[in-house]
């Protein structure tokens, strides 16, 4: 059986990115309180920049993102 491979997302990705290589991932940013998804600068903010607007660990929002990345697919 051939594995799925799988993008590693880093803090210089933007939101749009990410959520183009799963959008599930949606959920796990909106699980940290960045429903900023949604709006209009997320097209060009990165994860790093919003995270720092959010007061959020970007290491740890990383880790999780990528350990949810494609789950259950």
């Amino acid at each position: 059986m051939k594995k799925k491979n799988k993008k590693i997302i880093t803090k210089n990705m933007t939101i749009k990115e990410v959520l183009k290589i799963d959008e599930t991932l949606a959920d796990v940013l909106m699980g940290f309180g960045m429903h900023c998804i949604f709006c209009p600068m997320s097209q060009m903010e990165t994860l790093e920049e919003a995270a720092q607007v959010h007061e959020i660990d970007i290491d740890f929002l990383i880790k999780k993102l990528n350990e949810n990345e494609n789950s259950g697919k």
